[in-house]
């Protein structure tokens, strides 16, 4: 509890230093409204070429678009300090100071950022959601709001463990790894459409190595009364917890490699 009100008080912090800008905040929000409006726009560009993805109606590509978008804006704003100064805190040296501490290095660095200009990006993903939703006229229960529930939280962890896989590589080599990015944002970009109009090779990868087709869309499909894959209901709540599995894999690598940090000698 102790560690949950440090972070809840360092995010207040962030925020209101954030908004000692308030011009500047303004117009990088907006900017984030334009640049994930853009990829709405793709989406409905191709509902409108098209009638029909594959099985999926154009409500159902909204909703797995919405889907997407507010789990992964969602880690990125409340996780910024993985996502984007992890690099900054191993090639200045400031890592070392985190080592000293007697919090948890995590903890630590996801309370050292935020990045609240997303809330822009997520306000796009529930617009898609409650569109999806609608257009395709989900008969929501209780089962299906705790399975959207768990699949967002689920789908949060496995985006985090990804970013940490970034951090891992980056304790070895100082600089940041772009490959990793194939997994992250390729990962988010691919995965705003159903896995299986994609050819079997990125199925596979996005089922087993980046599961975002075990997280996501097989709630998805099964909330959209189209199961994926064929699969039984009672797997919708296994397959979840996938994003559990990646994220404890990859924190058990994150931690073999601080003890095998070396100081930049920043």
């Amino acid at each position: 509890m102790n560690t949950i009100k440090l972070y809840l008080h360092s995010m207040a912090i962030l925020i209101k230093s954030q908004m000692q800008y308030p011009v500047s905040f303004l117009l990088q929000t907006i900017a984030q409204l334009i640049m994930e409006g853009g990829e709405f726009l793709a989406v409905l560009l191709i509902v409108d070429r098209f009638d029909i993805l594959g099985r999926w109606m154009p409500g159902d590509l909204y909703f797995f678009f919405g889907m997407m978008s507010v789990s992964f804006y969602l880690t990125e704003c409340f996780g910024r300090g993985v996502t984007g100064n992890f690099p900054m805190l191993v090639r200045t040296g400031q890592l070392d100071t985190m080592l000293l501490r007697p919090r948890g290095v995590l903890t630590q660095v996801l309370c050292s950022a935020i990045d609240p200009r997303r809330i822009t990006c997520i306000a796009v993903g529930v617009l898609a959601l409650i569109l999806g939703s609608r257009m395709s006229m989900i008969q929501w229960t209780v089962w299906k709001v705790l399975a959207f529930a768990e699949a967002l939280l689920m789908s949060m962890l496995l985006i985090l463990g990804l970013f940490l896989i970034e951090a891992v590589f980056c304790i070895y080599s100082v600089k940041s790894v772009e490959l990793v990015n194939a997994l992250t944002y390729g990962g988010r970009s691919a995965c705003q459409y159903p896995v299986d109009i994609y050819p079997r090779p990125l199925r596979a990868m996005f089922t087993m190595l980046a599961p975002f087709a075990m997280t996501l869309h097989v709630p998805a499909a099964w909330i959209l009364g189209k199961p994926l894959y064929g699969w039984p209901t009672w797997t919708v709540f296994v397959c979840l917890l996938s994003g559990l599995v990646v994220f404890g894999v990859v924190y058990v690598l994150f931690g073999h490699a601080l003890r095998h940090y070396r100081s930049t000698g920043s």
